[in-house]
């Protein structure tokens, strides 16, 4: 069994950029477009665990400003089992991490996305 506990530099570096692309949409109020950079984040960070559970916590601060009270239970529920399905590798690719798609469901990985997962 693998175990995910370091994200690589290059996977950190894309992170990082779709976390600032979400502030700063979400600070001119594009919530579209800042909820887009989030879950390219979530994909980006989803199979490790303390960029996983940061994807959500920022889900779930996002569902609040929003006042989604569907989006909010689904984050409380993936922060409570996100983390250690990183820890173990055992996540589905691709999801973007919302309460709008099911927690296990595999989805479409964005080209960009799948070449730098594919430089590991």
């Amino acid at each position: 069994m693998k175990f995910n506990t370091t994200i690589p530099e290059n996977l950190k570096l894309a992170f990082e950029i779709e976390l600032k692309k979400y502030r700063q949409h979400l600070k001119l109020g594009n919530h579209k477009d800042a909820w887009y950079h989030l879950e390219r984040s979530h994909i980006i960070g989803q199979s490790y665990p303390i960029e996983h559970t940061y994807s959500h916590w920022l889900m779930l601060k996002f569902g609040f400003r929003q006042n989604d009270i569907k989006e909010v239970f689904g984050q409380i529920i993936r922060l409570l089992v996100g983390g250690w399905k990183s820890f173990i590798d055992h996540v589905p690719l691709g999801n973007t991490g919302g309460a709008d798609v099911p927690p296990l469901q595999k989805m479409p990985i964005p080209k960009d996305i799948q070449n730098l997962l594919e430089a590991q």
